[in-house]
């Protein structure tokens, strides 16, 4: 298996520096990760950084909240492709979720995937922590009518992180239907193992030379 093309190399900050994302693109290089995943403003240079090479750039969109309005996170996505992305993260709308207007959560993640056009994968972060399971089944099947690519854990900026047991229900909803991604908390390839055991596909984390070294990170993304 190989366990550094599942991981996207995460640094989503808000103090992160260009020396930062720079030591990122490095590292992805160097280990062969699936993706950098920065923020908006820092896909250009992750592009250029990355030119020539298999890893791909994701980014963040609607984050870390999920609550902008549809048009932005479809203007987000474009701008985002535009600069060189190839995956998205989105935030679901989680308040539109709670108060069960699935409608709404429905087109809100259509908007991403229609702005990404086939030209980015799309994948959906339902922030696991704030919901019951049965929201976060019910988000994990909005996400898949609505053609999104993965379902993800967490932005590793709530309450809490990914957890095996919210990987397992996620894969159990989604089926072959969708990608599920793991984010928030995972720190070591212990914790990496036990999310790909659970049905985890891809990896978000800031801890990825760490886990690839063996070794164990603190960070909280």
């Amino acid at each position: 298996m190989n366990l550094a093309g599942m991981i996207d190399h995460t640094l989503l900050r808000a103090d992160a520096t260009k020396a930062e994302i720079t030591k990122l693109t490095e590292e992805a290089k160097k280990y062969k990760f699936a993706s950098v995943c920065v923020n908006p403003t820092w896909v250009a240079y992750s592009a250029e950084q990355l030119s020539g090479t298999e890893v791909k750039v994701c980014t963040v969109i609607g984050f870390p909240l999920g609550a902008s309005t549809s048009a932005v996170k479809a203007f987000e996505t474009k701008d985002a492709i535009a600069n060189g992305a190839t995956e998205v993260d989105m935030v679901v709308n989680i308040a539109a979720l709670k108060d069960g207007n699935d409608e709404l959560v429905e087109n809100d993640i259509k908007a991403v995937v229609d702005a990404a056009a086939g030209k980015a994968i799309v994948k959906v972060i339902i922030e696991t922590c704030l919901l019951s399971d049965e929201e976060k089944e019910r988000a994990c099947r909005l996400a898949v009518q609505a053609g999104a690519d993965f379902v993800k854990t967490s932005t590793g900026f709530s309450t809490g992180g990914a957890t095996a047991e919210d990987v397992a229900l996620m894969r159990k909803t989604v089926g072959e239907r969708a990608g599920v991604k793991a984010s928030g908390g995972v720190r070591s390839l212990e914790d990496m193992q036990k999310m790909i055991k659970a049905g985890a596909n891809r990896i978000g984390a800031s801890s990825g030379v760490k886990i690839m070294e063996g070794g164990r990170s603190d960070s909280s993304y």
